[in-house]
């Protein structure tokens, strides 16, 4: 099923349009043929009306098709569209890539390659490193060589036609265009150029790649050109980054299903676009046809809770007495769950599984079933036991990886092993903060071999509560940019079915109806706090809950899915955006006690944007591109630790007054 996305911007070949969405379900599919003149333009694998002249069509063409006024009530999917000769269908082909899927193993280079490893100060590489700190010439070598080999020609076959590559982030982007130009020279710089947001004159360059006969032939894009864009000539798609979001991905996909007439000569069409996946996006979503949108990884908090209860068993059949640590941890997780609310809607609707364990007597056995619950239902649920700040929490979650790891005597444990030993290293650099000097005999101790040969959980368990609030005196150490060339393994392409797609039809329409009773009630005292950031009670949240239940626009599961991902506030939040001049306000006592540089200003220019747009903005998002464009130890590299902290203070601060 697709949904129809609206059309961005006001123009288009058309010029000034009238902007609707409708989505065409099966009892209006001979409608929609009558009026196949209306739908001359197509978004992504969706079907949608984008700026049709005014006087083609009647105002309202929810009207036309006899729907309710601004709310689609159907879906009108890909292989409807493919079928009746609206879109043109994707040829999927997954390439497989070694260092892409397996990482870079020490152990697994030649012996001149572990020479020139020897300069770098690392074991090995995750797949996820690749392209973010660590660039290899070979790997970006054999893909663009893939692509210009196998990807579909134009002009007789002598050219590549129209490419889009998802890249990583810009760095990524930068360093593929550098090798395309080594690589073929001859192309003198123009064929292949980078489209993204660091490039001042990007949109120049989009409307040169819009032009069939015109360079450049292959864009280079970090989610720039994700959606939006509208090239029908583009035939290949390369898909060089990990995408996990459901919607997104089929955004992507997108941008090749439009109809290009004569394409390849007089009466020649498009008749079809290529996807070559390099990263097995088309395999995460073939075995994940269910899957929501939002982050593929558990929550920290999630995390910490599920690794005590898999130590808890561990630890029970481990053949020797562990009782003492057994109890501090059922201790530990019972005062988490403790700290659950039962009248918070997501706990509300595992409340049996809570209750059970906030009674002691739940904690006395724990059973499979029960680990199970714990794991399954309890896991994750909102809770006001505090744990202290992030990096105690990742510290922890790296001492409990450890302790299960020794007990399970895998050979995972030598690794994080050395990483308890690096981290007792950077703690000795700072033994002049008396908190760490208090701590120094174990520090000094942690880094020798004597301290490991006789380990056990119950030590590792002395050292997590004695260093976990150490662990935010330490300062990220930048990560230097390593190119390499190491021999990467291309394998064959081949060929994968497109996964099926879900619609999500009653989110994006709850979403519309959302947002139209926002702006009927632009001027209700909730949502000008919201869009003020003023924060919010929670009966100011009650209220526009009960509003918005009452005009059938939401029901229960679906505020009990909103607060999965933070609640009504800052989905309300992330509809009306922060008022910029209420994120300037929020910076301004900042800004007057400190005298900021070019660089300062320029990072606080990108938070107050990225609030005014979209309303939240995660501070773990400070190491990140775009603000690890300004420098690459984001926040931490541009502002020192006192104001990196206070910034982070006033984001939070906004994040939390949507939050009740």
């Amino acid at each position: 099923m697709g949904l129809i996305e609206k059309s961005k911007g006001g123009e288009n070949r058309y010029g000034p349009g009238h902007f609707d969405l409708i989505v065409i379900d099966e009892a209006h599919r001979s409608v929609y043929r009558k009026y196949r003149a209306i739908f001359e333009y197509f978004d992504s694998l969706l079907v949608g009306l984008t700026a049709t002249p005014r006087d083609e069509i009647d105002k309202d063409t929810y009207s036309l098709f006899g729907l309710e006024k601004g709310v689609p009530t159907g879906a009108y999917d890909l292989d409807d569209a493919v079928g009746d000769g609206y879109l043109v269908p994707p040829t999927t082909i997954s390439v497989p890539l070694k260092f892409q899927r397996d990482g870079i193993d020490y152990n697994q280079l030649t012996d001149e390659e572990k020479e020139a490893r020897d300069a770098i100060e690392w074991d090995r590489v995750e797949s996820a490193d690749l392209n973010k700190w660590l660039f290899n010439k070979d790997t970006i070598d054999k893909v663009l060589k893939h692509l210009m080999r196998n990807g579909i020609k134009v002009e007789g076959g002598d050219r590549l036609g129209k490419t889009i590559i998802f890249a990583k982030n810009s760095k990524h982007a930068r360093f593929i265009v550098e090798r395309f130009n080594e690589a073929y020279p001859y192309y003198k710089g123009q064929f292949a150029q980078l489209i993204d947001y660091s490039v001042s004159y990007a949109q120049s360059l989009i409307d040169d790649f819009s032009e069939a006969n015109k360079a450049p032939h292959i864009a280079v894009s970090v989610d720039m050109l994700d959606t939006g864009i509208d090239v029908p000539e583009v035939v290949n798609l390369v898909f060089f980054k990990i995408i996990r979001s459901k919607t997104k991905f089929w955004q992507m996909v997108g941008r090749g299903t439009r109809l290009c007439p004569d394409l390849f000569g007089p009466g020649e069409d498009k008749q079809q676009f290529v996807i070559f996946d390099y990263c097995q996006n088309l395999e995460f979503f073939q075995e994940n046809l269910n899957k929501t949108d939002g982050p593929t990884a558990k929550p920290l908090g999630e995390r910490l809770f599920d690794s005590r209860v898999e130590l808890i068993e561990a630890l029970a059949d481990a053949g020797e007495p562990h009782e003492a640590l057994i109890k501090d941890i059922k201790t530990r997780l019972h005062d988490e769950v403790l700290g659950m609310p039962l009248d918070n809607f997501i706990v509300r609707a595992k409340r049996r599984s809570v209750e059970k364990f906030r009674d002691p007597k739940g904690w006395d056995n724990l059973p499979l079933d029960d680990r199970l619950t714990l794991i399954e239902e309890v896991a994750g649920l909102p809770t006001a036991f505090e744990d202290g700040n992030l990096p105690a929490k990742q510290f922890d979650l790296l001492l409990l990886t450890t302790q299960l790891e020794l007990l399970k005597q895998t050979g995972a444990f030598t690794r994080l092993q050395m990483r308890i030993i690096n981290f007792a290293s950077a703690l000795e650099g700072i033994d002049n903060v008396p908190l760490v000097a208090k701590e120094m005999e174990l520090i000094l101790d942690i880094q020798t071999d004597t301290f490991w040969e006789d380990i056990t959980p119950e030590i590792l368990e002395t050292v997590r509560r004695r260093l976990r609030h150490l662990a935010e005196l330490i300062k990220p150490v930048e990560r230097k940019v390593v190119v390499t060339d190491f021999e990467d393994e291309i394998g064959e392409g081949t060929e994968v079915t497109m996964p099926e797609v879900s619609s999500g039809v009653d989110k994006a329409r709850f979403k519309m109806k959302v947002r139209r009773f926002i702006d009927v009630h632009r001027d209700h005292i909730t949502l000008i706090k919201v869009r003020r950031g003023e924060p919010l009670t929670k009966q100011d949240l009650e209220e526009l809950q009960r509003i918005l239940i009452k005009q059938e626009i939401a029901n229960d599961t679906l505020i009990a899915d909103l607060e999965e991902e933070g609640g009504l506030g800052r989905f309300l939040r992330s509809l009306t955006g922060l008022d910029k001049a209420a994120a300037k306000e929020a910076f301004s006592t900042f800004v007057r006690r400190h005298q900021l540089n070019a660089d300062q200003t320029e990072f606080l220019d990108l938070v107050i944007n990225s609030l005014t747009e979209s309303g939240y903005v995660d501070p773990a998002s400070f190491y990140e591109s775009p603000f690890t464009d300004l420098d690459d130890m984001g926040i931490a590299g541009i502002f020192d630790r006192d104001q990196a902290k206070e910034i982070i203070q006033i984001v939070r601060a906004l994040n939390d007054a949507v939050a009740a």
